[in-house]
């Protein structure tokens, strides 16, 4: 029996589609092969293109970094326990069981990136659009002080965000999740005496 006229003729990916189906080849190479194998080449092999494309698309190999970062790195839903410890523990589990993995393969694929561009992980998140959203344990003292449960005094950016800040360095370091016991201690024996008047017997 012939075959018709569209038989055998792959679709043509376009619009969303194709730049999907490149982001995804791009972070398979990301992970694969590090930021030095992270090329036009690979990428474009991995995602059945070609090189004019993705140059169309993204006219610079961080620009389709980005690109493919963005997809991958979402925000984390923020708990609304009713209490500030508990908000701050099931965040903080949330992040070592969904970004541990994460934080340290993009620090290890991303060091190259960072010393060949000259930047940070600071300035890599201004360019993902991360460093303009609110933080979410600023999100947490705020909700905390709204209740009532802390009092509505200044407090440092710094103070605000340590628990984040310390269990990141804690999973960087051991290139590991951070065990619960020591989440714990960040929260109760760190960060809550740091905010000040508190009731932080609540939500246990």
């Amino acid at each position: 029996m012939s075959k018709g006229p569209t038989e055998d003729i792959p679709t043509r990916r376009r619009g969303a589609a194709l730049e999907n189906a490149i982001t995804e080849a791009a972070w398979d190479v990301l992970v694969e092969q590090g930021y030095n194998g992270f090329t036009y080449e690979a990428v474009a092999a991995r995602a059945g293109t070609s090189k004019p494309v993705l140059y169309r698309r993204w006219p610079q190999r961080e620009d389709l970094l980005v690109a493919t970062l963005a997809r991958y790195w979402h925000p984390l839903d923020l708990p609304d326990t009713g209490g500030l410890r508990q908000d701050a523990l099931v965040f903080l589990r949330t992040v070592n069981a969904e970004r541990a993995r994460m934080l340290i393969l993009m620090r290890v694929w991303l060091a190259d990136y960072f010393r060949e561009t000259g930047t940070t992980f600071g300035d890599l998140r201004g360019r993902l659009g991360l460093a303009d959203r609110t933080r979410p344990f600023a999100t947490l003292v705020d909700r905390a002080v709204e209740r009532g449960e802390l009092a509505d005094v200044p407090r440092s950016e710094r103070v605000v965000n340590l628990p984040f800040d310390l269990v990141r360095h804690d999973m960087l370091m051991t290139m590991g999740a951070v065990p619960d016991e020591a989440i714990v201690e960040i929260v109760d024996t760190v960060w809550l005496p740091l905010l000040g008047p508190a009731h932080h017997g609540a939500g246990r």
